[in-house]
């Protein structure tokens, strides 16, 4: 009986699970291993750091979807992958040996370099490290009550890529849970945003991009344009305004760095040919270096044809990726022939504005309320790709009426 050992309970790796075990039934013998035990909808992150919920409000039991008869679940953390000898090296377990292996290891994010960013900065890219932020706003919060220092009262986001933006609005709308926490009233609470670019969001239209800044100014959200960051010291962000060679200092107690996404170590630790720690894949979606590795989600780098530039990784395509690599696993196993090469379709993106929102769905324009009704059909229709009906009524979005 074949073994195929699926690395990450993300979107990828958990819909390829679940996928496998519909096609295959127990004709293989699939392992899934993750750190946590459980399957979080990351791209709701901005709940738990906002203080808006909890990372239970956003996440099911992977034990809610294996099949134990033919799924075995280990909660541990991947160290390297040997596709030599087609094992994959766990920290507390022994090595585990595979016919296929599908890596969807999630993200973490780079520091460009820029002193002082892992020492003083808040990266945001899973579960604890949500957590993490929202701890140290409430604690900021807490200090000013004592100490009356203004730095506590700035909170800065680093990035303005769409999950930015996305986390600085839900900020926005939680400021009163902050301003209680500080004494003080709402609007003391100041929210800057740190933007590279000549243009934000640059997957919508000029309308469309408007429209967003305009929600953005409405919300109280300052951003900076056009700024390099330098340097993240302990109280503060220095940075230069476009060709500016004048250094400026913007103070503030509570630094969140959203740029520079990369993939995950454990593939330059395996040996990989790699940039910035993804891969990029065959046709396929396998590795390079072996047909029997798949490189979903995150972790992956895909061609996009006639472009110089990879698709952007999103959990619509880290679905879209799943649904392929189970399907081309299924041919493998049962000896049939291959499907054609992966190709993607998008079917639009939705940025959560805080009471509204914008989007494009299957090249319609959607602004405010039905932007938000089609962000959370879009959250719920993820939901329930991986989870099911029970995941989906669990932490499924229904609130169509604001």
């Amino acid at each position: 009986m074949k073994k195929v050992v699926v690395l990450g309970a993300g979107f990828a790796g958990i819909k390829t699970v679940v996928k496998l075990q519909k096609k295959l039934r127990e004709e293989v013998k699939i392992i899934l291993v993750d750190r946590n035990p459980f399957h979080c909808e990351t791209f709701r992150l901005y709940d738990v750091v906002s203080g808006e919920a909890p990372y239970t409000a956003i996440s099911y039991p992977v034990a809610d979807v294996i099949n134990p008869k033919m799924t075995t679940f280990i909660q541990d953390e991947v160290k390297k992958i040997d596709y030599q000898n087609k094992t994959v090296e766990l920290a507390k377990h022994t090595p585990l040996k595979y016919d296929y292996c599908v890596i969807g290891l999630g993200f973490t994010l780079s520091t460009f370099g820029i002193d002082g960013v892992q020492e003083h900065a808040l990266p945001m890219y899973n579960v604890e490290s949500a957590e993490a932020i929202r701890n140290h706003l409430y604690a900021s919060m807490r200090d000013y009550k004592k100490t009356k220092n203004p730095n506590d009262l700035v909170i800065t986001m680093c990035g303005s890529g769409f999950q930015a933006v996305e986390v600085t609005n839900a900020i926005a709308m939680n400021r009163p849970r902050f301003a209680k926490l500080a004494g003080v009233s709402p609007d003391q609470i100041k929210i800057k945003m740190f933007n590279s670019s000549k243009r934000m969001l640059p997957m919508f239209g000029d309308k469309q991009c408007n429209y967003a800044l305009n929600k953005i100014k409405e919300n109280d959200i300052d951003i900076i344009n056009q700024a390099r960051i330098s340097q993240i010291q302990a109280d503060g962000v220095c940075y230069k305004i476009g060709d500016q060679a004048e250094e400026k200092k913007l103070a503030t107690n509570n630094i969140i760095w959203m740029m520079g996404f990369s993939g995950n170590p454990v593939i330059a630790d395996s040996g990989f040919k790699e940039q910035r720690d993804k891969i990029t894949v065959t046709d396929h979606l396998t590795a390079p270096e072996s047909e029997d590795i798949y490189v979903l989600g995150d972790v992956a780098s895909v061609p996009q044809p006639g472009k110089s530039w990879p698709l952007p990784n999103t959990g619509q395509l880290a679905l879209s990726m799943a649904n392929y690599a189970a399907d081309d696993i299924y041919a493998r196993v049962n000896g049939y022939s291959r499907p054609n090469p992966f190709v993607y379709h998008d079917l639009g993106v939705v940025v959560d504005l805080g009471k509204s929102a914008v989007g494009l769905a299957l090249g319609v324009k959607l602004y405010g309320y039905w932007a938000s009704v089609m962000k959370k059909i879009t959250i719920d229709k993820s939901i329930f790709e991986t989870g099911g009906v029970k995941g989906t009524l669990s932490i499924g979005r229904f609130d169509f009426y604001h």
